[in-house]
């Protein structure tokens, strides 16, 4: 029997085998009465398009990033002629709703991001006096959505179900499919042209504006545990969002808004002596990027404990998908597409525009840091990312960060980024909990990390927040630890530390640049410290090294007693100066004379018979004189008052 031979006699196993369920199938319906059922598929719901047409008139809702993207989005957006409308950050009044009208075991993103949308258009109903038929016609929603292993993708329907049951039936929703782009229904006839023009303008517009808001919000937490004035900080960052928002608006050069921004932040004083811990938030993604109840504002409230927070870029995610890309393709490379044909140049094309995509994103990002002073964090290197998360991690487990939480919990342990990491991921929610299981692991490898799960489910706030102070005071004794040694291995106190950074007002600079060798930034900040108060004890050994009048004449002395030669280069020296009568030659090494008297001065001096303090009755050199004299002539004087010659004023020296 040859393998076609087997091959053919699976397959018609497989017939009979279909062929038997199949009138099984059948007799059960004809016993249960259900051969007649009518099945229908489910097709999705048609819905009123969006068209160019009604543009002015329409107002384009959204939200679901930080308050900082949203408003500069916003702003972007209407430079283009839309009238868009950022939604309020969620809070648990739109928990309540979403859960009224949502369906059952959904997770809390989608809770709140679907009830935030019922609330608004409910008060808008309720407060402002809008018919339904008015607020659809005049309002239309955009949201993303995706297909993969989690609730993500139940978005679009959850929302539909919850505007229909709350009496929004035929509300306009426009979905973002992060694979696919933005998809829209648009009108039937060539003319009618969808309500959004998805130019170049209109995604440079938005990447610009995701970027910088995550700078801004980098540049907020960085600075605003160690401000000096409580609150400066937030107010500089309002003016900044208001100043790029503009120049977003107006089609302005975004870089002039930055440059702008930097010498805002520069005013800002900080006192990077504090000693805190550096706590990393990373998890799912609306649940760590949310600034409002749907994370227990996290944020904040870890500054309130004494941590320094760092938040992940929005930049991070596009920057992965990018990255996703680029593997997917050379994975693929040599298979067949869905049509059963092989092209590797068209795979090569594809792989290249992406690279070249990934490498003009970054690099646009690195040119906006760079604007402001290299203060934000730099974009992490996705590839090291892989590598490190490779052997705990499936790359191809999609969904939520995947890999990325394994890899970065990893990273901030041995590229010392942070004393302790949060994963924080809506209640259920499968891809973080998988990365969860995996990090139990990563923590037995890696003792050093300290690393905590949480959550969030609208309710538990304060278990939760108690779990995380836990675990926090751990990553407060870590930094002290490593605050004590870096000072103890410079052999300095803390009070000698902080008076050099007082009495140095460049040390209180907002972009000061401190070395990277340890975690926290107090800890670096020792090492410049360190490196200054090396440097300056260098300076002033240098200083004392070069000779005053009063040394010279001291050395003179001795050498005159120890050997005559001495005395006879000088008095030649001396000679020289006068055969050539240039007094300026001799200015050029000139001492400053005046002030004290040596204590090295001639026993008559001492003796008082030219004045009991030496100077005051000193014939060429007086309290408060500068006389310029050079070496040689000092020698000079030094030795012949060492013999006995000249008045004692000739020698006194003053410094």
């Amino acid at each position: 029997m040859t393998p076609n031979d087997v091959v053919d006699s699976n397959l018609k196993l497989d017939a009979q085998q279909e062929a038997e369920l199949a009138r099984y199938e059948a007799q059960m319906r004809s016993e249960l009465g259900l051969e007649a059922d009518d099945t229908r598929q489910f097709t999705r719901p048609e819905e009123r398009p969006f068209l160019k047409q009604t543009r002015e008139s329409t107002t384009i809702l959204f939200g679901g990033l930080t308050v900082a993207h949203d408003q500069l989005i916003q702003q972007a957006v209407r430079g283009l002629g839309y009238k868009v409308q950022p939604l309020d950050v969620p809070d648990n009044k739109a928990l309540t709703i979403g859960k009224e009208f949502g369906n059952r075991g959904q997770c809390n993103p989608t809770y709140y991001t679907v009830g935030n949308l019922v609330k608004f258009l409910q008060d808008l109903k309720e407060k402002k006096g809008m018919t339904v038929q008015q607020i659809k016609e005049q309002y239309v929603f955009l949201t993303a959505g995706a297909c993969g292993p989690c609730r993500f993708g139940m978005y679009e329907a959850e929302y539909r179900k919850a505007l229909r049951d709350s009496g929004f039936d035929g509300f306009r929703v426009l979905l973002f499919e992060q694979s696919q782009g933005i998809s829209q229904a648009a009108g039937d006839q060539p003319a009618e042209e969808g309500g959004i023009d998805y130019s170049k303008d209109f995604f440079m517009g938005l990447i610009k504006a995701l970027m910088v808001g995550d700078l801004l919000n980098d540049m907020g937490y960085q600075l605003r545990p160690y401000e000096i004035n409580k609150g400066e900080t937030d107010r500089v960052l309002e003016e900044a969002k208001r100043i790029s928002g503009d120049a977003l608006r107006e089609g302005d050069k975004i870089e002039t808004a930055l440059k702008d921004i930097r010498k805002m932040f520069a005013a800002v004083k900080c006192d990077f002596t504090r000693v805190k811990p550096k706590v990393k938030i990373t998890g799912e993604f609306w649940a760590m990027t949310t600034e409002g109840d749907g994370n227990y504002k996290i944020g904040r409230w870890l500054e309130g404990e004494g941590a320094q927070v760092m938040v992940e870029p929005v930049s991070t995610w596009v920057d992965y998908l990018l990255y996703i890309a680029k593997h997917d393709i050379m994975k693929a490379w040599g298979l067949p597409d869905q049509n059963g044909k092989v092209s590797k140049a068209r795979q090569l094309k594809s792989w290249a525009l992406t690279g070249a995509l990934k490498i003009y994103f970054r690099n646009k990002y690195d040119k906006y840091r760079k604007l402001l002073g290299h203060k934000p964090m730099a974009l992490p290197d996705q590839g090291k990312i892989h590598k490190l998360a490779q052997q705990y991690y499936n790359i191809d487990l999609r969904g939520g960060e995947g890999h990325m939480e394994v890899g970065k919990n990893i990273y901030a342990v041995i590229a010392k980024k942070a004393h302790m990491v949060i994963s924080v991921k809506p209640f259920g929610c499968m891809p973080s909990t998988q990365s969860d299981g995996v990090q139990s692991k990563v923590v037995n490898d890696y003792p050093e990390c300290i690393f905590i799960p949480i959550e969030t489910s609208g309710d538990g706030e304060v278990n939760v927040k108690s779990r995380v102070q836990m675990k926090l005071y751990e990553a407060k004794v870590r930094c002290r630890e490593e605050f004590q040694r870096t000072l103890d291995s410079f052999g300095f106190t803390v009070q000698q530390f902080r008076d050099y950074v007082d009495k140095h007002a460049e040390f209180k600079d907002a972009f000061l640049e401190v070395p990277h060798e340890e975690v926290g930034t107090a800890s670096n900040l020792v090492h410049k410290v360190a490196k200054a108060m090396k440097a300056q004890k260098a300076k002033d050994a240098k200083v004392a090294a070069r000779m005053t009048v009063q040394e010279v004449e001291r050395i003179a002395r001795e050498q005159a007693m120890a050997d005559g030669v001495v005395i006879k280069e000088a008095k030649e020296e001396t000679h020289g100066h006068d055969h050539d009568h240039d007094d300026d030659h001799d200015h050029d090494h000139a001492h400053a004379e005046g002030g004290s008297c040596s204590s090295h001065a001639p026993k008559a001096e001492q003796s008082g018979e030219c004045g009991d303090g030496g100077c005051p009755s000193c014939d060429d050199s007086l309290p408060g004189e500068q006389k310029d004299r050079s070496a040689a002539a000092t020698v000079a004087a030094a030795t012949a008052a060492t013999k006995g010659e000249g008045s004692c004023g000739t020698s006194c020296g003053c410094s």
